[in-house]
């Protein structure tokens, strides 16, 4: 008990001091950039916390975890599939390589063309531009499997089944997660950007709008929203990865002890 509430201590002080200090220091702003949080956090009350949730976070939201999801059970699959064949990482890393340099809101105008403007768009733009982390690590992962361990896997004569749930991906689990953090991070940010050049609803869609008609509190406000959702979803990652490898994690820390 003494533990948790001290990493809660710890995970909490900054956040709260950071927002008294905002408080106290913004507050009688005439800066028509700078209101007052009181001000904001009025209006992100106002637009938040009632029916602007369910239209346009909710929506928001769903998209986000979709298209995680379809990015980080596609890059798993695919790493999978080209760090076992040697020969098919040989023929696909130059298109690999050709597309993961390609800037994730360059593929706007392209998902427009073939999706239009829609939630398909959004997760598009989500999964083709968020896969290349946990792709590339799930790569990395399994062809970093000890040749050892390979022969035994051989020696047991282990059926390919047996090795993928069993030897390669448990051994590969800390670098996909890793790349499943940064996949994680960035389709937070492209379904943003989507939703700002491509959306009728939404929290990206809701900021742009609000930065266009010079609504300042409304833009801080929906800024928040986006913090919060990011804080939410990496502290849910976080839990889970946490859980399924915690082996790895009690290892780091006995070697730390030692």
């Amino acid at each position: 008990m003494k533990v948790l509430l001290r990493d809660t201590g710890l995970m909490l002080w900054l956040p709260i001091a950071i927002l008294a200090l905002w408080w106290f220091g913004s507050a009688g702003s005439q800066n028509v950039y700078s209101p007052p949080l009181e001000t904001i956090l009025q209006v992100f009350a106002r637009d938040w916390l009632g029916e602007r949730f369910i239209t346009d976070a909710l929506p928001s939201i769903g998209k986000f975890i979709a298209g995680f999801l379809l990015a980080g059970l596609g890059g798993i699959l695919l790493g999978l599939m080209i760090g076992m064949s040697r020969w098919l990482g040989a023929a696909l890393d130059p298109l690999i390589q050709f597309f993961r340099a390609i800037p994730p809101p360059a593929l706007l105008p392209v998902a427009l063309l073939l999706f239009g403007i829609g939630t398909t768009m959004n997760i598009a733009v989500i999964v083709a531009g968020s896969i290349w982390p946990v792709l590339l690590n799930t790569i990395d992962g399994v062809r970093a499997l000890d040749p050892q361990v390979v022969d035994m896997t051989r020696s047991y004569r282990l059926s390919r089944t047996q090795r993928i749930f069993k030897v390669l991906l448990p051994a590969a689990a800390p670098q996909i997660f890793a790349g499943l953090r940064v996949t994680l991070q960035l389709a937070i940010i492209l379904i943003v950007v989507s939703e700002m050049f491509a959306s009728t609803a939404g929290i990206g869609f809701y900021v742009l709008n609000s930065q266009q008609f010079f609504a300042v509190p409304e833009t801080w406000a929906g800024t928040i929203v986006l913090g919060l959702l990011g804080y939410v979803a990496t502290a849910i990652f976080v839990l889970i990865e946490r859980r399924v490898i915690s082996w790895h994690h009690g290892m780091y820390a006995a070697s730390e002890k030692a």
